[in-house]
């Protein structure tokens, strides 16, 4: 009889609680195995270039319950040729030059993967940039903790995370000489000899003596410690696979592979010198050399970084034999069925339908910043037609309310506010970028145009108000910061100083992507407070460590030729707001999604990175993608999401969902933003506010300039739009609020100001009646049979019925569900 290897039963056996009289056992009984669906090699093509290349292979199954396995050491390989490559420890390695092929079977699936082989006997040189410098990263030498901090370790300095090689070459070759390297004695220099610990080192032993990293760093010394030519082949591209992977049991573990391709189009397994790191090391760890391993349920991403490139993958874990059962749920959309892929993975069920009273208090926040009347409330509850909730959809879509949310949520990403007299951004500046960017929203301009208009802005800021972008910033430096910040969702702030730590971008990038704003030129207009901006046709930025001018570089993208004195801000605005650009329509959908669910597919919206990855990339492409064929249409984005599912689904968790804040699998609770909780107290109270530089009544939502504020608005965290970061906005409840709505006069003196009480019972309405309205004007719903019978309590105690119902009426704007969108 066969039996099946241990990791092989994992499909096999369920554990069962069987009862023999007052006995309970767990017993392991053999259950129908989930069926192989797929089964995969990476990489899936091999190329061997060079008598030290090698390429490690790794296999993975899938199965039909969403599960994924490593089956590297259980599948079965055969070379077809052998005279040209060698096959062990699943790794090929060169033998002679040709081409040939490794043939890949498990449980009935056959895989080839092509192998070419060139310059087998040619031994290629040691390189400082492709050899040395990432034994330094992967090591930690060049870490913010070690040398690579900026006054170095212990009168050592490297930069960090390699990013000036040329400079970290001579600071151990020619920075005190024979003190670093010995050339005579390699196997002496203290830079080996501090790393196995052989001499006493604050970092201690960094690697091994046996270790490949050991002997790079030996061979490079032996070779005479070279200096790469300027010619060496860079990194282009890092690929690291599985892209994800789902892991059922605690310990269960999977490979992870990376290549690293070259400018000169070769390409090379970098697995064991790259430096891996988990965003979750609770559910997920990862190993020094690159294994990931499930610890417990839940989800991580993996970063992979080598040589100045980052990238990652996205790791599940779940229980195993987990007893679970998808429900049948409906998908409205496309959004539903992206959201219910990566549940079924997660063995997470969603929440029911939201009721049809939270669903009109939801979707009136969300897309109007308003509460429904008592009237519509109504009326919505007592029409019966299953399509009455995306009807309303439509009709708040069409509103003006609708247009007012979205131009204070571009005025807070535009930092559209009046300045001090440095700057010169006057009060009427700031009204006129205002009003342009509501002309351009209320008139429905395609988001893509509207940002064009924007990045090519030209002529006087009073002619042309959305001039007033160049001159609210006028640093170039930070203008490309809140450029990338604002229209792609990234931060490449620390790329100013050194490269990313947690991303992809270089000093070269940075530098590369703000000469495009280098020659914007600026003067002043006939009134003082106006400013011309024009194309000054010169000026550039230099690096500052290499001195050299900065020919402009699409940021992740190609390097564009523009011709001398040209607009250089009308070539980046058409790559810009391009599909060429793989974060524009994203970070745009993105900072949609994150408005109707209180946090992004990326979270922090505008902090893009390898290391803060999509929840579920699969969703964000295709509403990026969806956002782009609607011709940046946001608006029908809007509708897409308020009339998915997944948007409707209640608060109320399930047993399954209880803990999950990242996959939307129930809607999340969300303290209402200032300008919208003030506006909602004033209408619900029948009260108005007066607010700076606006008729009485105005709308906080209004507001045009970022520096006018109230006690209210600055307690509840209004932006003061003074950087573009979406950290500005204040969402998280505090004891301040708490204590401003219980003492002070926000809550108080609008309900004895409003008079709605007194107007209310003038009316002739009874009192059951105008509990009901205060009910259905405050929370949306009628009081439920529970409340009605405790308030009744109140009204035995003496006091008069004005007073109670505004003692009542203050209770509910106090309670967490006024405050919060549920």
């Amino acid at each position: 009889m066969y039996f099946a290897p241990a990791s092989s039963l994992r499909p096999l056996l369920k554990t069962v609680l069987v009862t023999v009289g007052s006995c309970v056992f767990s017993v392991a009984v053999f259950a129908k195995a989930p069926a192989l669906t797929d089964v995969k090699v990476f990489p899936a093509d091999v190329n061997l270039k060079t008598r030290q290349d090698h390429q490690g292979i790794v296999v993975q199954a899938t199965y039909a319950d969403g599960v994924t396995r490593d089956v590297t050491a259980q599948a079965s390989y055969t070379l077809a040729n052998k005279a040209l490559a060698k096959f062990d420890q699943f790794t090929l390695t060169p033998v002679a030059d040709g081409q040939t092929e490794l043939r890949i079977k498990f449980q009935g699936k056959s895989l080839v993967v092509p192998v070419k082989v060139e310059s087998a006997k040619t031994e290629e040189p040691i390189s400082f940039i492709k050899d040395v410098m990432p034994v330094f990263t992967k090591a930690g030498c060049n870490t913010g903790g070690c040398h690579g901090s900026s006054r170095g370790k212990d009168g050592f300095r490297l930069s960090l995370f390699g990013y000036d090689p040329d400079g970290d070459h001579f600071r151990l070759t020619r920075e005190a000489i024979t003190r670093r390297i010995n050339l005579a004695i390699p196997e002496e220099s203290l830079v080996l000899e501090k790393s196995i610990g052989k001499v006493p080192h604050t970092g201690g032993e960094r690697f091994k003596a046996d270790s490949e990293f050991y002997q790079t760093i030996l061979a490079w010394l032996k070779a005479g410690a070279p200096k790469d030519p300027p010619t060496v082949a860079k990194v282009t591209r890092l690929e690291i696979a599985p892209r994800q992977s789902v892991l059922e049991g605690m310990g269960e573990t999977q490979q992870l592979n990376v290549r690293a391709f070259y400018s000169d189009g070769t390409d090379r397994d970098v697995t064991s010198l790259t430096a891996f790191m988990t965003n979750n090391d609770a559910a997920v760890k990862v190993s020094e050399s690159g294994k990931a391993q499930a610890i417990a349920r839940g989800e991580a991403f993996i970063t992979a970084r080598y040589e100045g490139q980052a990238t990652g993958v996205q790791v599940l874990a779940i229980p195993k034999n987990l007893n679970f059962t998808w429900p049948q749920v409906a998908e409205n959309n496309y959004i539903d069925t992206l959201v219910n892929a990566k549940l079924r993975k997660l063995r997470i069920a969603p929440s029911e339908l939201c009721d049809d009273a939270t669903f009109l208090r939801r979707v009136s926040l969300d897309i109007t910043g308003t509460l429904p009347t008592p009237d519509q409330v109504k009326k919505f509850l007592a029409n019966d037609d299953p399509k009455k909730r995306e009807a309303v959809v439509d009709e708040l879509l069409g509103k003006k309310e609708f247009v007012d949310l979205w131009v204070m949520k571009w005025a807070e990403l535009l930092q559209i506010r009046s300045a001090d007299q440095q700057v010169q951004m006057s009060t009427k500046s700031a009204l006129q970028y205002f009003d342009w960017l509501e002309a351009e929203i209320s008139q429905n301009v395609p988001v893509n145009e509207m940002v064009k208009h924007l990045i090519t802005a030209t002529g006087p800021s009073f002619e042309a108000p959305e001039a007033n972008f160049y001159k609210l910033e006028r640093d170039t430096l930070k203008l490309s910061e809140n450029v990338a910040q604002a229209f792609m969702g990234v931060r490449v702030q620390c790329a100013q100083c050194h490269n990313h730590p947690f991303d992809r971008w270089t000093m070269n990038d940075y530098y590369s992507f703000a000469a495009f704003f280098a020659q914007v030129g600026r003067k002043s207009g006939e009134d003082p407070r106006e400013t011309v901006i024009y194309n000054s046709a010169s000026g550039g930025v230099k690096h500052p460590v290499t001195g050299k001018d900065m020919a402009p570089k699409f940021l992740g993208g190609a390097q564009p030729e523009i011709a001398k004195g040209a607009d250089r801000r009308q070539v980046l605005a058409e790559w810009l707001t391009s599909p060429e650009n793989p974060y524009f329509a994203r970070n745009l959908a993105n900072l949609t999604w994150a408005q109707f669910f209180g946090k992004g597919i990326i979270d922090p919206v505008d902090d893009v990175r390898v290391s803060n990855p999509a929840t579920n990339p699969e969703l964000l492409d295709k509403l990026a993608s969806q956002l782009t064929a609607y011709g940046y249409d946001f608006k029908r984005l809007v509708r897409d999401i308020t009339t998915s599912r997944t948007y409707q689904l209640s608060s109320i968790p399930n047993a399954t969902n209880e803990g999950d804040q990242a996959n939307f699998s129930k809607a999340a609770v969300r303290r209402i933003r200032a300008e919208v909780l003030l506006d909602a107290l004033s209408t619900v109270t029948g009260s108005t506010e007066k607010i700076k530089g606006l008729p009485q009544g105005s709308r906080a939502i209004e507001i045009a300039d970022g520096r006018t504020s109230t006690s209210f608005l600055t307690t509840f965290g209004r932006a003061t739009r003074e950087t573009p970061c979406s950290c500005e906005v204040k969402m998280e409840p505090n004891l301040s609020q708490a204590l401003h709505l219980l003492n002070g006069d926000a809550v108080n003196a609008k309900v004895l100001n409003g008079g709605l009480v007194k107007k209310l019972m003038k009316e002739g309405k009874s009192r059951d009646e105008i509990i009901d309205e205060l009910y259905l004007r405050t929370l949306s719903r009628s009081p439920t049979a529970t409340e009605s019978a405790k308030l009744q309590a109140f009204f035995k105690e003496g006091k008069a019925t004005d007073v109670v119902l505004n003692d009542l009426f203050w209770s509910l704007l106090n309670a967490k569900e006024f405050v919060f969108n549920h």
